[in-house]
């Protein structure tokens, strides 16, 4: 019977090898998105800050409350943006600070083994001004610049894992990721890959 278990899922995988290779799409759906920013990047008490730290009373900036949705094929976050700009003089903050929403949309793309952000734009939800301007082109610039998922590597991390069967190795090979793209309700993400079992 113990043999019978162990031979099982190598029997699947060599049925499935049978057969021509298909891409796999994986569905991130918005919940889920928002819920992975929260857990990995909104990881202080709920905020993310971009500058300074909790700590800091006249020069700080920070993003909370993230909201993922789609938009005409890109994908679009909506954060509360909480920020100063200003000196320490006996006690009080002089100088620029505000507190708005800000809109993030961006184009997802897969490049050297990460997923990136292109044609990232930033704008006050419902309110501008010189400070409001400044800050969403910094965030704009920084995010097309700085964000980067290691999906290969995280790809790779779970499918060699043995989990329950540590006595197969696995190796993925050929990883690539031919489409991205933002649908209606997820961030929809084409993987090819070739897994090997020794």
């Amino acid at each position: 019977m113990r043999c019978a278990e162990r031979i099982a899922p190598l029997l699947v995988l060599l049925a499935l090898g049978t057969r021509p290779a298909r891409a796999v799409e994986i569905h991130i759906q918005f919940g889920a998105l928002e819920r992975m920013l929260a857990e990995q990047v909104f990881t202080q008490e709920g905020r993310r800050y971009v500058h300074g730290e909790k700590g800091a009373k006249c020069n700080f900036a920070y993003l909370e409350k993230p909201q993922v949705r789609g938009e005409g094929g890109r994908l679009r976050i909506r954060a509360r943006f909480s920020g100063r700009s200003a000196l320490n003089m006996m006690g009080q903050c002089v100088g620029l600070g505000d507190d708005f929403y800000v809109v993030v949309t961006a184009r997802p793309v897969f490049r050297d083994g990460t997923i990136a952000l292109q044609e990232v734009s930033a704008a006050g939800d419902g309110k501008t001004g010189y400070y409001i301007r400044r800050v969403c082109a910094a965030m704009a610039a920084s995010l097309a610049h700085d964000f980067k998922y290691p999906l290969a590597a995280e790809t790779q991390k779970a499918l060699e894992d043995p989990g329950g069967q540590p006595g197969y190795k696995r190796e993925l090979r050929h990883f690539r990721v031919p489409d991205i793209r933002v649908s209606n309700d997820a961030l929809v993400i084409e993987m090819d890959f070739e897994l090997t079992v020794k």
